[in-house]
């Protein structure tokens, strides 16, 4: 199991792994858990190197194995969000459709606000029902910064 930081366009990012794949993503906002000492791992350095390419605008999509845990109902969340277009957005109520539960929007709000591996799994690409930003682990600026390397358009 590997674990490092990354500086970033976006800032500090560290990606912890397993051995079936990448398991969690901290955001520079976030505080790193204790105890954790730095490892590098060829999946982490796959992972980082995906990472720049999207950052700078060179990769579109990401080909990590991706081992979150959580709830089953979390779990099909989080696989419907990496199946959202880059560039492209879905609504929280679109998702939970989606999911066959349409009235589990707020479920959805917080699968991914309990996402462990942003980014990888883009939950930055739901939005609320009007097209407004609302909740990002991350912070709503990085919301929109990321939202805008990818070409999504604000409406005005």
């Amino acid at each position: 199991m590997g674990f490092n930081t990354y500086d970033t366009r976006i800032g500090a990012v560290s990606i912890q792994d397993g051995p079936e794949g990448i398991l969690r993503v901290y955001l520079p906002n976030e505080a790193l858990p204790r105890g954790f000492a730095r490892e590098e791992t060829p999946l982490l350095q796959e992972a980082a190197s995906q990472l720049e390419a999207y950052l700078q605008g060179e990769r579109k999509s990401f080909t990590l194995p991706l081992t979150p845990r959580g709830t089953p109902f979390m779990e099909r969340v989080w696989s419907l969000l990496v199946g959202i277009p880059y560039g492209e957005t879905a609504t929280y109520g679109e998702i939970a459709r989606r999911a066959g539960s349409p009235g589990a929007s707020r479920a959805v709000g917080l699968a991914c606000r309990r996402n462990p591996i942003p980014l990888f799994i883009p939950c930055h690409r739901v939005i609320g029902s009007a097209g407004s930003l609302v909740g990002f682990g991350g912070g709503l600026e990085l919301k929109r910064v990321l939202l805008e390397l990818e070409g999504y358009r604000f409406p005005d």
